[in-house]
């Protein structure tokens, strides 16, 4: 590992946020005017994440007044504060750049859905033929 690597791996964050392309994050972004600081939420739709270690970037995209505006964010960044998955997206791209092109509903992803483990709505009839009361006639 060479001297570079090792700086790269001093900057990155110890927990970096966890989300997909295609989420609904909001993202809590420092922000510094004159003497004070606060905190501004951005919310929009994932549609990029590119480069590694601690130049990872993400690019979150929202409608501002009719307006596609789109912002890019770098994941380690000490400005970016805390970063929320409001909504899970499901989608079968790594650039979702199409987004840009669609209006209204049009430019909404499909929202991703997970079954928990062990809560299956149907048992398998093996299970139910070996049921431990006995059938009554």
């Amino acid at each position: 590992m060479n001297q570079l690597e090792r700086i790269q791996r001093s900057l990155t964050k110890k927990s970096p946020p966890t989300f997909e392309i295609g989420d609904v994050v909001k993202v809590h972004v420092k922000v510094v005017e004159g003497d004070k600081e606060r905190i501004q939420v951005y919310e929009g739709t994932v549609i990029a994440r590119k480069g590694s270690l601690n130049t990872e970037t993400f690019t979150v995209r929202k409608l501002s007044y009719g307006i596609g505006v789109e912002r890019i964010f770098l994941v380690h960044s000490p400005i970016v504060s805390k970063v929320d998955v409001v909504r899970q997206g499901r989608v079968r791209r790594a650039k979702l750049y199409y987004l840009r092109g669609k209006k209204g509903r049009f430019a909404k992803v499909e929202e991703r859905e997970f079954v928990g483990e062990g809560k299956s709505s149907a048992q398998p009839a093996a299970v139910q033929a070996t049921s431990k009361e006995p059938a009554k006639a």
